[in-house]
């Protein structure tokens, strides 16, 4: 079973709003794409968005999935849902400073 859900999302009153789908297959990691504005744009000097597991589809990478951060028992509305905004306020901060202060794993 699969479900995919679109929304818009503004992180904050000052943001821009953006476009959001999630893709969700029972039993598997959600995964979620910025559909607008497409392309993002990148921070001064940058050559690819930060944390995110293809560049250009836009899937944002939320949390660590080998430290299992999220798992199938948890609400997609409380966890991933938040997640996916606080992704969008930490980019727009990226795009302001050129630094990610979003935490994460950096390969």
């Amino acid at each position: 079973m699969q479900f995919t859900w679109k929304t818009t999302l503004c992180p904050s009153e000052l943001s821009s709003s953006y476009e959001i789908k999630l893709v969700y297959k029972f039993g598997k990691n959600p995964d979620v794409f910025v559909v607008s504005p497409k392309p993002l744009a990148l921070a001064e000097g940058k050559s690819k968005l930060p944390h995110v597991y293809d560049h250009n589809k836009q899937r944002l990478c939320l949390y660590y999935k080998p430290a299992r951060e999220w798992t199938p028992s948890m609400m997609i509305a409380d966890t991933i849902v938040p997640w996916i905004s606080e992704w969008l306020l930490h980019y727009e901060y990226w795009i302001a400073t050129e630094e990610w202060h979003g935490g994460g794993i950096h390969f």
